[in-house]
Parts: structure tokens; C-alpha cells; sequence
């Protein structure tokens, strides 16, 4: 029960990105490259699939990580994503390449998405999830809850863009459109204390599904 629950929990924290690998592959092994590892991603992923291939990629072993982590992936990669060198890995290897809130860092992360796409395998699918331009109107909380709160925010994307760089490189999208999730949006009640008495303040992240601050697109390859 307890494995059950915590389970459920690591899904509600990214249930867009969790759960389209989970219609997709169920229990079956694959093979995925996580761009932006950091924030313990390895153990929430393996907890989830243990049948999959984790492969992490970051700019530094620095964001929140812990040895843990490292044995349960099968490669790190230390990449500076803006140098788009990307040699040290394997073309059409991936069956899932999953890239959430990192292009709002780099200033060419279109370059960088295209140079990524020859990584995935003939059928792979690309998760890519980012703020959206409607998060510059909203309210500034600790955490980010507006663009501008990030001041490692450099550029804005949108799903227009997005569409037409994965067609571009014949990859179809799928499914898009802005981040929601009502179960994370009726438990705010219950966590919005929690959070004040964790924390002394809300958390911007806490309510991005209710505002609609990121949007995300899952594509495939052709």
C-alpha cells in the first residue's frame, strides 16, 4: 500500500510526462534520455519503470542530485546543451527523449531540440514541455509562477513554433496544448496549508495546472 501510494504521488508531480510512458509501454522495457535530470528524476522514473533504460543528460552532476541517482542510470551524459555537440550519443537509440522546462534556458533551444531528434528511434516519441507566453501575466510567486520570476529565463517558445520545427524534421505531433491536471488542481485546498506551514509561503509550481502555465507537446517519429 505504502509503495502504491508513493507511486501515485511521483505521477501527480509530472502526470503529463508520466503518464503518456505509461499508455505507451506499460511494464515493457524502453529505452528513454531525460534532458535536464536534475531534481532526482532517476529515482522518480526508475520508481515508476523499473523496466526502463534510464539515460540522464545535464550541464553539471550539481542540480540536485544524489549518487543514487547515477547507479540507477545506465549513462550520464555531461552536456552543455548549447554547444550542440552531441556525438557521445548513440542516433535512432531512444524509444522515449523527454525535455521539460529546459528550453526556457537557451537561447537556441530550437537548434538544440533539432539536434536531439536523431537520437530517438523510427517511431520514438518526444516529450517537450516548457512555459507558454500567457505565463508572463500571471501573478509573481516564489517558486515561478510568472516567466519573469525565473531570471534564468531567456527565451519565450510556443506551440506554433514547436509544431512546425518537429514537422520540419518529420516529426509528428501528436498531442499539445496547455498543462492541466484536475486532480492536481482539486487537492490545492489541502495543500496550500501544508505548503504555508512547510514553507512560511505558496509555491508557484503548486499552481501552474490551475493557471495553464506550461504547455507541452508529445510528437513522433516518423
Amino acid at each position: 500500500m505504502k509503495n502504491y501510494i508513493r507511486r501515485k504521488l511521483i505521477i501527480l508531480s509530472n502526470p503529463t510526462r508520466y503518464n503518456f510512458i505509461i499508455k505507451e509501454f506499460g511494464n515493457k522495457p524502453f529505452r528513454l534520455l531525460d534532458i535536464g535530470a536534475g531534481n532526482r528524476s532517476a529515482n522518480k522514473t526508475k520508481y515508476i519503470f523499473p523496466n526502463c533504460e534510464y539515460h540522464g543528460l545535464d550541464k553539471t552532476k550539481d542540480y540536485n542530485y544524489d549518487e543514487t541517482d547515477f547507479v540507477l542510470m545506465s549513462k550520464f551524459y555531461e552536456i552543455d546543451l548549447t554547444t550542440l555537440n552531441f556525438n557521445a550519443i548513440p542516433n535512432n537509440f531512444f524509444d522515449v527523449i523527454v525535455m521539460s522546462h529546459v528550453i526556457e534556458h537557451l537561447h537556441n533551444g530550437d537548434l538544440v531540440i533539432q539536434s536531439l531528434i536523431p537520437k530517438l528511434k523510427k517511431g520514438g516519441l518526444f516529450y517537450l514541455e516548457y512555459p507558454g507566453l500567457r505565463s508572463t501575466q500571471f501573478p509573481s510567486m516564489k517558486g515561478c509562477l510568472n516567466f519573469f520570476d525565473d531570471p534564468t529565463h531567456v527565451r519565450i517558445y510556443s506551440l506554433k513554433e514547436i509544431y512546425n520545427l518537429f514537422l520540419s524534421k518529420g516529426i509528428i505531433p501528436i498531442k499539445g496544448g496547455i498543462r492541466r491536471n484536475m486532480i492536481r488542481i482539486s487537492l490545492l485546498p489541502f495543500l496550500i496549508p501544508l505548503r504555508i506551514i512547510k514553507y512560511g509561503h505558496l509555491q508557484g509550481p503548486d499552481f501552474w495546472d490551475l493557471f495553464g502555465f506550461a504547455e507541452y507537446v508529445i510528437a513522433r517519429k516518423n
